[in-house]
């Protein structure tokens, strides 16, 4: 075997993966080694012949097996010749996920374990991922390291080999090298646990596997040798595998054809029988496989797969008999709400809502708390969904989203009030007006402009988008950027305003008494500075993928710097950080303006807050890591990194350095955010939810072009 030998002297941890029929899967999990933050890696790929991945990096070891070498022979030299202290083993088809390996080394510099397993999903396809088969144990798992005994049910991890991490020098020591089969892996695995003094594991997703393309090469009777040589090495501690050798069995027998399960469980009882040591058997399953009852096991099998068959048919039908239900209240409903249509509309009645019925939030508040306070007339009541019902603030008026109260403020309301639309089924009666706030100025493309997104042009019904923008009367903008954007996303008949963002007046009219206020409720100290990391949703992803490695840049940047999240980051690894209060997930905190005072620095990346934030005229970093790839698939109107509102960073260490070395506060950036303020936020004064009042309810233009319908009319019937 010939290979390029580049690799970083002594490094942390070597991973290598073993292509044989997947290479074409194979660059895609380098670069998922090779892109993380934490570069103390050494990668080895074990190729067949001549070619190698189209891959460069002085990290990159490449191992080519040349005629009949065995591809487990290939990665015991590829173990030999590894320079890392430890050493992980991954399969071309798999990747680990953004951040994994800091977690990973932080681990193993903490507890120094022999074995360590990472917590892993299961991908389907890209974006496309469920949770692991031993999440329950790796929730479960001390947080210290600890031995086989003291866990019995670690046996488990042994079972594969992917996703394990062993300290090299501790498998040089005992010997413990794979050997040819297709299960040749378990005469390290599970060895290497019986002998392991320290065993710990990383409970947080750091190692993503594809389900198998192809079964294993060989027969699933190979199993039975592997077992055979593992027990025949495993000494008193073999007592502790039968019960995850038999599960392992069953998986394998489950996944075979009618025509080969007679000889495997003929197999699978001799050898169970051999290998429990006289120990009961546990469960029906396994009492039948040590009595070698194929018949009745199979009969067991059959009528486990009727009930269960017939428990979801029960499911099912429970499941209509809830959905009439539900259909007959649906029915009534719908018919109090066309009776409802036909009663004269209320003039002093408005509606409000925000994001979905989630809550009292953004444009519409801001606009629903000046006309209180401009025409006290005026009635505005809130639509919330249930769920969120109890975080209303005391003294807002509001109705439940689908109730009979909902559909009676929504059909003799005259004003409507919204972030986004209201459902399809509102129906837009004559007299009635419709002031669309948005919630942010766009980065991202929005409306008709997403016909060529990757994954939310297929989502969206573009007909209905335009049905529900035609009942608009009023589209909110808070600068000449957006309007432009906004008459492109949804044409319409409506007028826009061009105003201002009114969720900003408290951005813009807020006092320092109001910054110490917000903070002291976070608990935050004085003089600790603070950091909003507020990334963007991808719906392009199905679950949230950390974009920065926060853990780290809060031990960079120290115990005098508070990190404040506004996603769901799990750091469960990072409980010291957690403990000092250095990393707090503040997702759910009802107000992003509360924030927004809080912080000294945000830290976003393709996030509309940087709009609102830079009126502020705080350091705004842009983290951008996955720029072009969101450009391809979601689409931008701006381009970000040309015109930045500060310091932009592409990975970890460029976040890191942005904050050292003080380019996040330098000249330059301020030089930056001084031209992104005079483009985006010029009409940022402070008075943007009043000028919307005295257009809409009192009808004074105040230098916008007037709207071709009166509101003079409407203006009358209020006072009154």
């Amino acid at each position: 075997m010939a290979g390029s030998l580049h690799a970083v002297s002594r490094p942390r941890l070597s991973i290598i993966v073993s292509a044989s029929g997947e290479e074409p899967y194979l660059r895609e999990c380098l670069l998922s080694i090779l892109a993380q933050s934490f570069r103390d890696v050494e990668a080895t790929a074990v190729v067949a012949g001549a070619e190698g991945p189209d891959v460069r990096d002085e990290r990159l070891v490449v191992h080519r097996r040349q005629g009949p070498v065995d591809a487990h022979d290939a990665v015991n030299e590829a173990l030999e010749k590894a320079a890392g202290d430890y050493v992980l083993f991954a399969a071309p088809a798999d990747r680990l996920a953004p951040g994994a390996l800091a977690a990973i080394v932080a681990r193993l510099d903490a507890l120094e374990p022999d074995v360590l397993a990472v917590e892993e999903a299961r991908a389907w396809a890209p974006g496309r991922e469920s949770p692991g088969r031993r999440r329950t144990f790796a929730r479960n798992a001390p947080a210290a390291a600890f031995t086989l005994e003291e866990e019995p049910a670690a046996a488990e991890l042994g079972l594969d080999v992917r996703g394990r991490i062993f300290r090299r020098a501790f498998l040089l020591e005992h010997g413990l090298r794979f050997v040819a089969g297709a299960y040749g892996h378990l005469s390290l695995t599970l060895p290497a646990l019986f002998a392991a003094e320290r065993i710990a594991v990383l409970d947080r997703v750091g190692y993503v596997r594809l389900d198998p393309l192809d079964p294993p090469a060989g027969s699933p009777l190979d199993v039975f040798d592997a077992y055979d040589a593992v027990f025949g090495t495993a000494g008193p501690r073999s007592r502790l595998l039968a019960a995850p050798m038999l599960r392992h069995y069953l998986d394998l027998y489950d996944a075979l054809p009618a025509g080969e399960r007679a000889e495997f469980f003929a197999r699978m009882s001799e050898s169970y029988r051999r290998h429990a040591g006289g120990a009961p058997p546990r469960g029906p399953r396994a009492r039948l496989v040590a009595g070698g009852r194929e018949r009745t096991f199979r009969a067991a099998g059959w009528v486990r797969a009727r009930r269960a068959a017939a428990r979801r048919r029960v499911g099912r039908a429970r499941r209509l008999d809830r959905a009439a239900a539900r259909g007959g209240r649906r029915l009534a409903l719908r018919a109090y709400y066309r009776a409802q249509l036909r009663a004269p509309l209320d003039p002093a009645l408005a509606v409000f809502a925000a994001y979905w019925y989630r809550g009292y939030a953004c444009n519409p508040r801001a606009i629903y708390e000046r006309l209180a306070e401009l025409v006290p007339a005026v009635r505005g009541v809130w639509v919330v969904a249930p769920e969120h019902a109890a975080g209303m603030p005391a003294g807002v008026d509001h109705v439940l989203a689908g109730s009979r109260a909902y559909y009676r403020l929504i059909a003799r309301a005259t004003y409507l009030v919204n972030n986004v639309n209201f459902p399809n089924e509102l129906v837009k009666r004559e007299g009635t007006i419709h002031v669309q706030t948005h919630h942010g100025s766009p980065v991202k493309t929005m409306g008709l402009d997403l016909r060529e997104a990757f994954v939310a042009g297929r989502r969206m019904d573009f007909e209905r988008l335009l049905r529900r923008v035609a009942r608009w009367d009023y589209s909110i903008s808070a600068n000449p950027f957006s309007t432009r954007a906004w008459k492109r996303a949804y044409p319409g008949d409506h007028e826009t305003l061009e105003v201002g963002y009114p969720r900003n007046d408290a951005l813009v009219n807020a006092t320092g008494a109001d910054v110490e206020r917000i903070r002291a409720g976070l608990g935050i100290e004085r003089g600790r500075r603070v950091v909003l990391f507020a990334p963007t949703h991808r719906e392009y992803l199905r679950r949230y993928v950390p974009t920065a490695d926060l853990a780290r840049l809060a031990d960079e940047l120290g115990p005098e710097t508070v990190i404040l999240a506004r996603v769901h980051y799990f750091y469960d690894d990072d409980g010291e950080l957690q403990g000092a209060g250095r990393i707090r997930d503040v997702s759910a905190h009802p107000s992003v303006e509360e924030l927004c005072l809080a912080a000294d620095v945000l830290v976003t990346d393709y996030s509309s807050l940087l709009f609102d934030y830079a009126v502020l005229d705080r350091p705004i970093v842009v983290h951008a890591p996955d720029w072009e790839a969101y450009r391809t698939l979601r689409g931008t109107y701006l381009d970000l990194l040309a015109e930045p509102p500060g310091v932009v960073t592409r990975s970890d260490d460029e976040l890191v350095h942005a904050f050292r070395s003080g380019a996040v506060g330098g000249d330059h950036a301020a030089r930056l955010r001084a031209a992104f303020r005079a483009r985006f936020c010029a009409l940022e004064d402070g008075r943007a939810a009043e000028r919307v009042v005295r257009r809409v309810w009192l009808d004074e233009a105040a230098g916008m072009e007037r709207s071709s319908e009166s509101a003079a009319a409407r203006r009358v019937e209020v006072e009154a």
